[in-house]
């Protein structure tokens, strides 16, 4: 059964999503919040909410279908 995004998100996230800026001098990384994450019912995918530039954007990743050749 799927579920739909508002349902999902109801939820306490699967996922936290990170920026990982790495400084080249100091051979340093740096991880910075970006969102979070739920993940879909079906193991096949990922909703998003991510922060940028003020505003909550929401994605939803799939994994791609194999495709006959």
């Amino acid at each position: 059964m799927m579920t739909d995004q508002n349902e999902n998100t109801a939820k306490h996230p699967s996922h936290t999503v990170y920026v990982v800026k790495h400084d080249e001098v100091t051979g340093k990384s740096e991880w910075i919040k970006a969102g979070v994450a739920w993940e879909h019912g079906d193991g096949q995918g990922l909703n998003l909410s991510l922060d940028s530039l003020g505003q909550r954007l929401p994605f939803t990743v799939r994994k791609n279908k194999q495709m006959d050749q």
